[in-house]
């Protein structure tokens, strides 16, 4: 299928786009990468009135350390920030989970930006953005906004990006030493949709006690979920096999998966627990950030 007919527009800086994506009202989409919109608009599940190609935007991918946060340009690529040294070390969560996000023509083109934009329930780097307690700034008409990833996924598709703003720049803090993390995701083949995943962070204190612990999932609604029972758990253990245990045991508490096409509702409610034990044993195995 090919997509409706719409205006294509190339501004050259953020804050052409912005003027745009107001002059529309609505009715306008920005392109980064294009691995998911493209083909929701060749489907015509959106129907843009008019595509934003930011890819001529200068300085949007870009790298870099500021104090305690890990700076993302949005136009930055997932390749680029899978091959990072600085993304390796500040944020190992992130480092670990890209290899994730599909096959390498994928992340070559792939952009931060552009899959948490795009919010699709199924998408990995959202759930690593609200176990990271990420910042999202967006750029509106009256400037820049800044959005805790808690609260920017409202749903499948649905973020707290108004009409008229553009995702700007992603601010991860700095992952602290003595913490550790994983990601892990079921699926029907290598780089295949993911049926389900789980986002795991914990910071250990001095004697290796969990003294914050961060799980989220996704697949499982149409947003990342936290699974604050699971956290709940683990704070005042050191992540044993029994605290492991006991907290597989109660990973379901609060949470009610959903089924669709992919995968039905029970097969989800059997695939939760087992992949919570895998990302607190692979979290554990790793050993913290030294």
């Amino acid at each position: 299928m090919k997509p409706p007919r719409f205006k294509y527009i190339a501004p050259r800086s953020p804050e052409e786009a912005v003027e745009y994506l107001a002059r529309y009202e609505g009715d306008a989409r920005c392109l980064s990468g294009g691995q998911s919109l493209l083909p929701l608009m060749n489907f015509r599940v959106v129907r843009p009135q008019a595509l934003i190609d930011l890819n001529r935007c200068g300085n949007l991918d870009y790298l870099r350390r500021e104090d305690d946060r890990l700076i993302v340009g949005p136009m930055t690529t997932q390749s680029a920030a899978e091959h990072s040294e600085l993304v390796r070390a500040c944020c190992p969560l992130l480092s670990k989970t890209l290899p994730y996000l599909g096959p390498p023509t994928i992340r070559n083109r792939g952009t931060i930006g552009g899959t948490l934009a795009h919010a699709d329930r199924n998408a990995e780097l959202p759930a690593v953005a609200v176990v990271l307690e990420a910042e999202l700034i967006a750029q509106g008409p009256q400037g820049l906004r800044t959005i805790a990833a808690d609260e920017f996924f409202h749903g499948d598709l649905t973020t707290d990006l108004r009409a008229d703003e553009m995702l700007r720049e992603i601010r991860f803090p700095v992952s602290q030493r003595r913490s550790i993390c994983a990601f892990v995701e079921a699926n029907n083949r290598h780089h295949d949709l993911a049926l389900a995943g789980i986002a795991v962070f914990l910071l250990l204190d001095n004697d290796s006690v969990v003294e914050k612990a961060r799980l989220s999932c996704i697949g499982i609604g149409p947003r990342p979920i936290r699974l604050k029972g699971v956290e709940q758990i683990l704070c005042g253990t050191r992540a044993d096999n029994a605290a492991i245990e006991y907290a597989q045991r109660f990973s379901l508490d609060g949470i009610e998966p959903e089924g669709d096409i992919h995968a039905s509702a029970e097969y989800r409610r059997t695939l939760l627990p087992r992949l919570v034990r895998r990302a607190l044993e692979g979290a554990v195995a790793d050993g913290p950030k030294q």
